[in-house]
């Protein structure tokens, strides 16, 4: 659960009390717009940022362990000798097997159209913060996302956040169901001109079971 110097936070952000609050993710990637939208959006990232590790665990990859792989490959084919007749086959099986579908990899993230409020929101949505995740914050008349600049931070205890979007209730509600498995459960923005924004990877099982309790009551 939340320390109280989120709770802090929000309160002193949104000038009352939460009813529920939980840090959340989009669970897939955001799909690659329109050259000529994300151009009109001012262009802004579209890919979360990644803790300065994670680039040299990549670079060590590939200069340390993709070598060290290759050269065993190598001193493997030269164990065996030359090999006739199975190659070709392989070869065939692998470029006529269909590859994979990049719209999968999308789908039901949000509605789809650019031009509505979930996808104006997802233009800008790294923009804010390159960290993943946001803070839904629901109070008794108005629903707010917030983010913390950081590229890393704890749920828990993450209080630089600020507001990046907020509507009240007439423009946007939640759909959810309660009772969601643990790192499954995802819930929909739905906004009144009919576009949606689903969100997953909920974080902190307190939080989380108390805002999905209360968005489906």
């Amino acid at each position: 659960m939340v320390k109280r110097k989120v709770q802090r936070q929000a309160r002193k952000v949104l000038g009352e009390d939460t009813v529920a609050l939980v840090w959340c993710e989009i669970g897939k990637p955001i799909p690659t717009p329109p050259k000529s939208v994300h151009r009109a959006a001012g262009k802004g990232r579209m890919k979360p940022g990644h803790h300065w590790l994670l680039y040299v665990g990549g670079v060590l990859f590939f200069f340390v362990v993709v070598p060290m792989m290759l050269l065993d490959k190598l001193g493997d084919v030269l164990d065996r000798g030359p090999s006739h007749g199975e190659g070709g086959s392989t070869r065939n099986r692998t470029a006529g097997s269909p590859g994979p579908d990049s719209d999968d990899s999308t789908r039901g993230i949000f509605d789809g159209d650019w031009n509505l409020t979930a996808g104006q929101l997802l233009l800008r949505w790294y923009g804010h913060s390159p960290n993943p995740k946001r803070l839904v914050m629901l109070t008794g008349d108005r629903l707010c996302l917030a983010a913390s600049p950081r590229r890393t931070l704890s749920p828990t205890k993450a209080d630089d956040f600020r507001i990046t979007a907020e509507f009240p209730f007439s423009e946007a509600r939640i759909e959810a169901e309660a009772g969601q498995p643990r790192g499954f459960a995802t819930f929909r923005i739905r906004f009144a001109d009919g576009s949606w924004l689903e969100l997953g990877r909920l974080a902190e099982p307190e939080d989380a079971d108390h805002f999905l309790r209360t968005v489906s009551a």
